[in-house]
C-alpha cells in the first residue's frame, strides 16, 4: 500500500495486491491405504534411506546401521562397516580402537566397504534410471495405442471405437469388391483385344493353335 500525491497536492491510495500462487505443494504424511502403492512408496523410500546411509559412510566415514522392517514384516538393514558391528558397538558402548588408529587389516577391510557402498549407491542410481525409463515408454507406448487404436484387440475397444471399426471394414469390403470388377473387367478386356487381333495366335486345351493351316501363306508366315 502507497500514499502518493497528484499535480493538485491530492493525496493518492494505492494498494497493490499480492500475486498469489500455488507454488510446490508439501505431501500430505500420512498412511497410504492402497496396499499397492504403499509397496512401491516403501520400495523407493527403503533405497533413497539406504543410499544417503551409504553417501554418509562414504563421505564422512561414519559407521551406520539401519535395520526396515516392511508392511508384511520382511526385514531389510544396510550397515558399515556392517549392521552387525555398528550394533554391538552400539550395545557394549565401546569407543572404538584407541587413538582412532586402524590396524592394517581393519583399514584394508573399510576400504573394501567404501568402495562396495560406492559401487551400491551407482546401482541404486542406475535402478532408479531404468525405472524412470521404463515409466516413460510404458507412457509412449499407451500414447502410441491410443493413436493407433485399431490395433488394439477387440475386447478392449469401446463402443464408439467398435462403431467406427465396423464403418472401416464395411468401407473396405466395398474397396475391395470395386477392385476386383475392375481387375476382372481388365482382364476380360484384354482377352477381347487378343481374340480380336488376327495376328496373335490363340490357343486352346488340346490345340496348338486355332489358326487354319496355310493362312498368310505366302506372306511370310509359313
Amino acid at each position: 500500500m502507497f500514499l502518493l500525491k497528484d499535480f493538485h497536492s491530492n493525496p493518492i491510495l494505492l494498494v497493490m495486491v499480492k500475486k498469489t500462487s500455488m507454488g510446490r505443494q508439501k505431501i500430505k504424511i500420512e498412511r497410504i491405504h492402497r496396499e499397492d502403492s504403499r509397496q512401491v512408496t516403501f520400495s523407493k523410500r527403503r533405497s533413497g534411506l539406504f543410499k544417503k546411509a551409504s553417501e554418509l559412510s562414504t563421505l564422512c566415514g561414519a559407521e551406520t546401521a539401519i535395520i526396515v522392517f516392511s508392511p508384511a514384516g520382511k526385514a531389510f538393514s544396510f550397515g558399515h562397516p556392517s549392521v552387525e558391528t555398528v550394533v554391538d558397538r552400539f550395545l557394549t558402548g565401546s569407543t572404538g580402537p584407541d587413538g582412532g588408529v586402524l590396524s592394517l587389516v581393519e583399514a584394508c577391510q573399510a576400504a573394501s566397504v567404501r568402495e562396495l557402498n560406492r559401487e551400491y549407491s551407482e546401482v541404486v542410481s542406475e535402478l532408479e534410471a531404468e525405472k524412470k525409463r521404463g515409466e516413460t515408454l510404458q507412457e509412449m507406448r499407451k500414447v502410441s495405442r491410443s493413436q493407433r487404436w485399431w490395433e488394439a484387440p477387440v475386447n478392449e475397444l469401446g463402443l464408439h471405437e467398435l462403431e467406427q471399426l465396423m464403418v472401416s471394414v464395411e468401407e473396405l469390403k466395398k474397396n475391395v469388391a470395386k477392385r476386383g470388377n475392375e481387375v476382372l473387367i481388365e482382364s476380360f478386356s484384354q482377352s477381347v483385344r487378343e481374340v480380336d487381333d488376327p495376328f496373335v495366335p490363340q490357343t486352346t486345351v488340346g490345340n496348338s493353335s486355332i489358326v487354319p493351316h496355310g493362312y498368310g501363306y505366302g506372306y511370310g508366315f509359313f
